[in-house]
């Protein structure tokens, strides 16, 4: 039996956190501006290169993790990216905590967990209703890049976003390329370009 003062006590943290994300979000995204997701950005080796070479674009990664957004901090500092931040979040808790004009001009998927057990694929962050909710905040310009090493969760992510109302496949070439730590383990890896599905398709 759960114990209610317990679950109380969840729901009011999770609550809080939601809150404290929304003005985090406020404070460290320019309102009105599109800007560039890594989602799952690790020590941000990717997404400070990409803003190092992009100065006139606005550069978020999001990690669950504190110790690799402070490894990404120290990155930005250093270089002094302006146009750079990094944000302790879940994904989906951040999508939740944008605000309704927010809009991504690109979204990076880089080696996500693959989850490989079946049993633990709903853990997976490609799942049909994150698709739906970055779909909603894009335009025709949008791209999502996914990379990943492990094959069965390539050829997943690729039939679902063919089956996806909001997302087609494209073939474009990769548009930016910097060896992350995940990519330097990996001995091969597979990846795929997305756009907005244009409508009546």
């Amino acid at each position: 039996m759960e114990n209610p003062i317990r679950t109380a006590e969840h729901i009011t943290r999770i609550t809080q956190r939601r809150s404290d994300l929304i003005d985090i979000i406020a404070q460290s995204i320019p309102s009105q501006t599109p800007f560039v997701w890594e989602v799952g950005c690790g020590h941000g080796h990717f997404l400070a290169a990409y803003a190092a070479a992009h100065p006139s674009e606005v550069c978020v990664g999001v990690d669950i993790s504190k110790d690799r957004i402070d490894r990404g901090l120290r990155k930005r500092n250093r270089a002094q990216l302006e146009n750079l931040q990094f944000i302790q979040a879940d994904a989906r808790d951040f999508l939740d905590a944008l605000p309704a004009s927010a809009r991504f001009s690109a979204i990076y998927l880089l080696f996500p967990d693959p989850w490989p057990k079946r049993r633990h694929h709903k853990n997976r962050i490609m799942q049909p209703d994150f698709l739906s909710a970055t779909a909603r905040r894009t335009g025709q310009g949008t791209r999502l890049h996914f990379r990943t090493d492990y094959e069965p969760y390539f050829r997943d992510s690729e039939a679902l976003i063919r089956q996806h109302a909001g997302w087609e496949i494209v073939d474009e070439p990769w548009p930016f390329e910097h060896l992350t730590v995940f990519q330097s383990r990996a001995t091969r890896h597979f990846s795929f370009t997305a756009r907005q599905r244009p409508a009546g398709t």
